[in-house]
């Protein structure tokens, strides 16, 4: 069952790529939407799941918390060093830098744990599967949006942009066949979700929002941002 689910998941992801490919006239829009929805999966959905899971402190600081931060601080370096080769190489100042857009490689890393918890929650229950299946399905259409949406950001052509999303929409099926040969602990789930929410958070508040709002600091697209949050968060109430 876990599986066949996955398959939805596959469908729904590359339907959320297909919909930020076709509208590139409205890109700003895209890139607000894609933020919000991005800001919504962290505080609404991964960091919550995260705190549950990996639920050890360190020095008085919940692991998962570290972790957030550690992630954060790691996409922050990683294009910060990246930006720096480039500009020792001639590149103009401010210009993107085509292999951080394959950063969107940790949102494939993203939906193979989908994938897990998704045969997880069927190892514990048929009702724990469905809950968790609504969930996976519905958001994975924002993580193929946002994938095809953040790995095109950076000038990457359009087929590596989707080869991306076809590993991202596979990522769930592989991992949802996984959970038929062990039992997932709780805790390094928790911990990765941790991690991934930081980086998570360094895109969208650091490269997608400020992008969507640069050339059109329009209504439209702050209107677009919220109403990604909001999508998340009634997606994640329909799961309780």
């Amino acid at each position: 069952m876990a599986v066949i689910v996955a398959l939805g998941a596959f469908l729904m992801t590359l339907a959320g790529g297909w919909t930020a490919q076709r509208v590139t006239d409205r890109r700003h829009l895209v890139l607000g939407l894609a933020g919000g929805l991005m800001l919504g999966v962290v505080g609404l959905d991964l960091l919550p799941e995260a705190l549950h899971a990996a639920g050890d402190e360190i020095f008085g600081v919940p692991l998962a918390l570290l972790l957030f931060v550690a992630g954060f601080l790691v996409a922050h370096v990683v294009e910060r060093l990246l930006a720096v080769r480039q500009a020792a190489h001639g590149a103009e100042d401010g210009a993107r830098v085509p292999q951080v857009g394959l950063t969107a490689a940790a949102m494939v890393g993203h939906s193979l744990a989908d994938g897990v918890a998704l045969g997880a929650a069927f190892q514990v229950g048929g009702g724990m599967g469905v809950a968790v299946a609504l969930a996976v399905v519905t958001h994975d259409f924002a993580d193929g949006f946002n994938t095809y949406t953040l790995t095109s950001l950076y000038g990457n052509d359009r087929r590596k942009a989707l080869l991306m999303l076809f590993a991202d929409a596979a990522a769930p099926v592989v991992g949802a066949a996984s959970t038929l040969l062990f039992t997932l602990p709780e805790e390094p789930l928790g911990a990765y979700l941790g991690f991934f929410g930081g980086v998570l958070l360094y895109l969208a508040s650091a490269e997608i929002l400020p992008e969507a709002h640069h050339r059109h600091p329009a209504l439209s697209t702050l209107l677009c941002t919220v109403g990604g949050v909001a999508g998340i968060w009634l997606v994640v109430g329909l799961a309780e």
